[in-house]
């Protein structure tokens, strides 16, 4: 009888602003086997979030050892800037940039490779997921952030830096009556999850809930919420349909616990991605659910390493 191949596994950490998730990951077929969760809490500062994830890591190496399966690598997906040789570039939510965390991640008992969660969400998809069967699809993931990634052959793109995936967090540029301009606000503060929990929060003062409860709220008919959640999808969806005149992808695919969220939200980006695409050619453009949900990030970061074109 022939030798069956050795399954390979490695580690995946997915390090949000919210929370820290991680996960012992079969590398053929991208199952997450064993899971860890955490609030990532990164007012505590990065050597704080680090020891967490050692933490993590560590507990999932325990449990490996008595599933009798041997991890070969960590991979971690950080929701900050992260360099084409895995350096962190920038400290929006979580300060890592200090090198003495590079110093004590590279003395992990197993090698470690960084990189930027969105780009950790896309490969994922990209392996095993919606992007499977697309040579290039723009991965727009929608949370407490909206970041979005290109993916060509099944890897995604990092640019000349590895500076891509920043989306939703700049000023836009708005012209006044005078021909003036204006610096307006990012769309993230209009279409992400904390934003939609903010502004109905400014309309009712006593409200309390998070963007959950305010597509609840739409969905069963509040005028307010109906107002707020469909005016996000349709600016987020008119954006994403710049992203598909400027790069032309094949499949469009939605991920995050926001953008996977059944109902008018997800409705009103559909609606506006095709209304806004200029060419009549991307009219009938492929948008798909991220199905990974979010096993994306534990899962493409796993796979730093193990799979490259």
């Amino acid at each position: 009888m022939a030798d069956q191949p050795q399954l390979q596994y490695a580690i995946g950490v997915d390090i949000g602003g919210t929370k820290c998730a991680a996960g012992l990951v079969r590398l053929d077929d991208g199952r997450v086997i064993a899971r860890r969760e955490q609030s990532t809490r990164p007012e505590r500062g990065g050597m704080a979030v680090l020891n967490d994830v050692i933490a993590l890591v560590e507990s999932l190496q325990q449990e490996a050892a008595t599933l009798a399966v041997a991890p070969t690598s960590v991979g971690i997906g950080i929701c900050e800037l992260v360099s084409r040789d895995g350096r962190v570039l920038s400290e929006a939510t979580v300060r890592w940039q200090d090198p003495l965390i590079h110093e004590k991640l590279a003395a992990m008992s197993l090698p470690v490779q960084i990189d930027a969660d969105v780009r950790a969400g896309a490969r994922a998809e990209a392996l095993y997921g919606a992007g499977r069967d697309s040579h290039s699809f723009v991965y727009v993931t929608v949370g407490t952030g909206i970041s979005a990634c290109l993916v060509i052959g099944a890897e995604p793109y990092a640019g000349a830096r590895g500076l891509t995936g920043t989306f939703a967090s700049s000023n836009g540029l708005i012209p006044g009556t005078g021909g003036e301009l204006h610096r307006g606000p990012p769309l993230e503060t209009f279409a992400s999850g904390p934003a939609l929990a903010a502004r109905f929060a400014e309309a009712q003062p006593d409200f309390r809930g998070a963007a959950t409860e305010v597509l609840r709220l739409a969905a069963s008919g509040d005028a307010e919420a109906r107002n707020i959640v469909a005016s996000a999808g349709t600016a987020l969806g008119a954006a994403i349909a710049n992203l598909v005149n400027i790069l032309d992808p094949e499949t469009v695919v939605i991920g995050g616990g926001l953008g996977l969220a059944a109902g008018l939200y997800r409705e009103s980006i559909e609606v506006a991605l095709r209304g806004h695409v200029w060419s009549e050619f991307h009219r009938d453009l492929k948008i798909m659910s991220a199905q990974l949900g979010n096993d994306a990030g534990i899962v493409g970061a796993a796979a730093l390493g193990n799979f490259h074109s």
